[in-house]
This record gives structure tokens, sequence and C-alpha cells, in this order.
């Protein structure tokens, strides 16, 4: 006995594959139709000194997005990062004396005390990611501005003013370095034991344990990692701008790099990190900002464009692990 070929089986399928070709390409597809849109309808968009202002915008929201795309390895999130880039644009006025050197390391190394301190309350003391870094998105930035005395603080130091505004045969240093970055993280997520671990620890952290990895050195390396990437940030944002202003520099930070990150297709329960997927993302929300303030759409407008693609980008997600 034969039996006639079932149609629907074959139509149920077609969605999931639908859902996995958006979940891994629709960010790429997205970032092509708003550059196709502007090249079409937005008067000077190709030119040089446009598509630079994008890159050199984005750059430091890659540089924090990469550092939280390894937390979010982890199952984990840093909801510091906005305050850490504060706290090293703080300590810059201070240190710049002794010169550019010394100066870079002192902010670096709030950076990574910082995610040493959101590491250990993560790994060590086992509070969730969202307390543990909460209590530094307050602190962090209360701190840095009563290092500044609540007060804007021009920079005059060229050495540093230099990163903000110099290039390297013409594409700006602010892009070099978050380019050199993301190739780097992604070598470190794919190549190396470390990011091997990072993504077991993310996948199952019982099974990770039980397996004899090193959990909480991982969890703890990872937010310092975060942390250093957010203090990098901040100085390249200073230097852009010219000036220390820690009430206002990095303020919404977090959220832009989490946007990042779950538009680039990194799942927020862990296990799996995209890289270029984290950089397109970033790029994705400068284009959409940059699409409607060019077409005189006010900015709240750009705002709920971005949340309407959150909660497309989470509900693809969510698609898919429900296979």
């Amino acid at each position: 006995m034969t039996h006639a070929p079932l149609a629907l089986p074959r139509k149920a399928a077609a969605r999931p594959d639908v859902t996995r070709l958006l979940q891994r390409y629709g960010v790429y597809l997205a970032v092509a139709l708003l550059l196709v849109f502007n090249a079409l309808f937005t008067e000077h968009f190709l030119t040089v000194a446009n598509l630079r202002t994008q890159l050199v915008q984005v750059a430091p929201v890659v540089i924090v997005a990469l550092g939280m795309a390894l937390v979010i390895g982890t199952e984990g999130v840093d909801l510091s990062v906005g305050s850490t880039m504060a706290l090293a644009s703080s300590l810059l006025p201070l240190y710049l004396g002794y010169g550019l050197v010394p100066a870079l390391l002192v902010a670096l190394l709030a950076g990574v005390v910082v995610g040493a301190v959101n590491g250990s309350l993560v790994a060590l003391v086992g509070l969730q990611p969202i307390v543990a870094t909460l209590a530094l998105f307050v602190g962090g930035r209360g701190l840095a501005l009563v290092i500044a005395d609540g007060q804007l603080k021009q920079i005059r130091n060229t050495d540093l003013l230099g990163l903000g505004t110099d290039s390297l045969l013409g594409v700006p240093l602010v892009v070099l370095i978050a380019g050199v970055l993301a190739l780097a993280v992604a070598f470190l997520v794919q190549r190396t034991t470390f990011g091997r671990q990072l993504v077991a620890v993310g996948g199952n952290r019982a099974a990770a344990a039980l397996a004899g990895l090193p959990v909480r050195r991982v969890l703890i390396g990872v937010y310092v990692l975060c942390g250093m990437l957010a203090a990098l940030a901040g100085v390249l944002a200073t230097a852009r701008l010219t000036a220390s202003d820690p009430s206002a520099l990095g303020n919404l930070m977090e959220l832009s790099a989490i946007t990042a990150v779950v538009v680039g297709g990194t799942p927020l329960t862990g296990g799996s990190i995209r890289v270029l997927g984290t950089v397109t993302g970033a790029l994705l929300m400068q284009l959409l900002h940059a699409t409607l303030v060019s077409h005189n759409l006010h900015d709240s407008t750009a705002q709920l464009a971005q949340a309407a693609i959150i909660l497309v980008a989470v509900y693809i997600a969510r698609e898919r692990r429900s296979r």
C-alpha cells in the first residue's frame, strides 16, 4: 500500500529553514539593504567623509560589544561597561602629565580592576551577573564623577588627541584599532584553549566543571577582558571628543553593546559567540540611526526602530532554540 506524499511536513520544515537563515544572515542582509537604500535616497551618503564618520562613530561601540559578546557567551551580562568608560576617561587628565603611556596604562588598569571585581562576584560569590555588574553600573560612574570633581575637563595632550583624529593610510586609527581587536577576539574564540573553555562554560557550566575546566578562572578572565575593552573604548571616545566628561561619556553604552551582540546572532543563553555578527550588528544600529536622522526623523523614532529590531532578533533566536 502506497502513501501520498505529505505536503504539510515540508511546509513545516521550510519555516525552521527560513528562521535558521535569518538567524545566521539576517543582520548582513539588513546592513546590505540599508546601504542600498541610502545609496539611492540619501544625499551625500556615499562620500568618503560620511562613510569615515559612520565608521569612527561606531568604533567605540564595536570595541565594547566585543567584550560584551565574550560575557554573553558565558550566559552573563555586564551592565557596568558605560561606567567603566567614564572611569577610564576621568583618570586620563590626572596622569597625562606623566606621558601618554602611563595615562593609558592607568586607564586600562581601571578597566581590569572593574572586570576583576565583576568576575569575582559572579565566579566566587555566586551572584547573578546582572546583579553583580549593577553595583558598578551605579558606583563606577559615581567614582568617576568624584575623581573629576563633577566637571568636564578639556584634553590638550596632542598624543592622546591623535588617537581620535589621526589616520593610517587614510583609515582612522580608531577604526583600525576596532578592526584589529575584532580579529583578535575572533582568534581568541575560535583558535585558543581559553576560547573553547569559554564556549563550554557558557553552554553548560555544571558540565564544564565536572569535565575539570577552570570555570571560575574563565569567568573572571572574561569579565576582565570586557572591562579592559570598555576602558579602551573610553580612552578613544575621550580622544575623539577632546574632553573627559564622566557625566555623559558611555551613557547607555551597555544597551548599545548588548543590542549589537543580540542582533548579531549571539544567543543570550550562552555557548556561542558570533564576532563578525557582533561587528555587523553594531554597524546596523549605527546605519539605522544615521539613516533616520538624515531623513529628518526624530531620535525617538530611531530608538523605536532599534527596539523593533531587537525584538525581531530575540524572537528569531527563540524560534531556533525551540526547534
